[in-house]
């Protein structure tokens, strides 16, 4: 995988199969439908949904809860994410 592609399908959960901490230390961003979307818990491209949570309310296993939206997901680096922008 090159530095500016993204897999197809995509979660923050550790617990899940399409969980990549190497993609993730990276920073991602998602525009849903071209607007920036900061709480987004799973994508997917091709099928072109996102998983948001609903607030802070967990399931029975501690989990957030999770809301499917459908729509045109565009994923992208984030430039400054884990990165100081100030410099000694």
């Amino acid at each position: 995988m090159s530095e500016t592609t993204f897999p197809d399908r995509l979660c923050v959960n550790p617990k899940s199969p399409y969980y990549d901490e190497a993609v993730l230390s990276r920073g991602v961003g998602i525009r849903f439908n071209g607007a920036e979307k900061t709480n987004v818990e799973e994508y997917c491209i091709s099928e072109g949904w996102i998983r948001v949570t609903v607030g802070k309310t967990v399931d029975r296993h501690g989990d957030p809860m999770t809301v499917k939206l459908k729509g045109t997901v565009e994923p992208y680096h984030q430039p400054a994410f884990g990165k100081s922008g100030t410099q000694s």
